[in-house]
């Protein structure tokens, strides 16, 4: 059959017995398989694996060849996808099992740095970023044409062992929207597929900061001095001494604890022991009065009658 000769049609589930047959040899040989399934139409549903598939969609290059693509990756013909750094290798079951490698250009260490930069500060950690929760201005600028993380047409180099002799063939398509689908388990791929580090994205997010915002200066921290002549207080302790710790601490306040309780089970028991008295005010008042008080009998004369 002629190069430029239409092949017969395979029904879908024809070429997907003969695919697993193949793939059943490769896997005898040790090596691993991936295939790809998509429930439903949607084929990615977060944040990364959508911005993957809408980056391929706004470039008119890839158009003619997209919509037969995604009818390939739905049906469960992608059997394999593997993703590596600057790499996608993927089988695509179509009239025969074809083998994809598709070649992903890194980014620019000034483009990735430039991303960084405008990311720094609005990232707050690894799971938020893989998970794709950031503010729109970050999604803006990671997804943003031509100087974004996504690949652009000129830094990916198409090629299928099938006979057709556009770069971007419907097996290509297919594997190009595997990856969308992928990248909703593993967002983190993306960025092993464009040699970069993720971490790198909030990692250096305080770099900017100066030391005087960071911390405070020193003509804005008071000494003891300007404490106490704030507050009109005597320190005790200058600034930075810290109190005595541990069981040193707590035996000074054992002891003195200890001085007072032996004191007041004194002061107890030597009340306990002796007899209450009269307070000595009190008696000094009770005999003056007593002096004092005009006596019955001196009132009464010899006779024995009252005056």
């Amino acid at each position: 059959m002629s190069w430029y000769e239409f092949r017969p049609y395979v029904p879908v589930a024809q070429r997907r017995r003969q695919a697993e047959q193949k793939l059943k040899k490769l896997k005898k040989k040790g090596q691993s398989v991936a295939p790809v399934t998509i429930e439903g139409r949607t084929i990615a549903k977060s944040f990364w694996g959508k911005s993957w598939c809408d980056n391929l969609e706004r470039y008119s290059d890839f158009a003619n060849r997209l919509p037969r693509g995604r009818t390939y990756v739905r049906n469960g013909s992608v059997v394999d996808l593997q993703i590596a750094k600057g790499e996608i290798l993927a089988f695509v079951a179509g009239s025969e099992l074809y083998k994809i490698k598709i070649g992903i250009a890194p980014v620019k260490s000034s483009r990735w740095k430039s991303i960084c930069r405008d990311c720094a500060g609005s990232i707050d950690s690894l799971v938020e970023l893989l998970q794709g929760r950031l503010a729109k201005s970050v999604m803006d600028r990671v997804c943003r044409e031509g100087d974004g993380l996504f690949p652009s047409p000129d830094e990916i180099k198409l090629s299928c062992s099938c006979p057709d002799w556009a770069d971007m063939c419907k097996h290509v398509a297919a594997a190009l929207y595997g990856v969308g689908a992928r990248l909703d388990q593993k967002p983190q791929l993306l960025f092993v597929l464009r040699g970069v580090d993720e971490n790198e994205l909030f990692a250096g997010s305080g770099e900017g900061m100066s030391l005087s915002k960071a911390a405070p200066s020193a003509a804005n921290v008071l000494d003891d001095s300007d404490v106490a002549a704030l507050f009109g207080l005597e320190m005790a302790d200058t600034v930075g001494s810290k109190a005595p710790e541990g069981p040193e601490r707590a035996g000074k306040v054992s002891k003195r604890d200890k001085a007072a309780k032996k004191k007041t089970k004194t002061k107890l028991k030597s009340a306990t022991a002796s007899p209450r008295a009269t307070p000595l005010n009190s008696n000094t008042r009770t005999n003056t009065s007593a002096r004092n008080r005009p006596s019955r009998a001196s009132n009464v004369d010899s006779s024995g009658n009252l005056s």
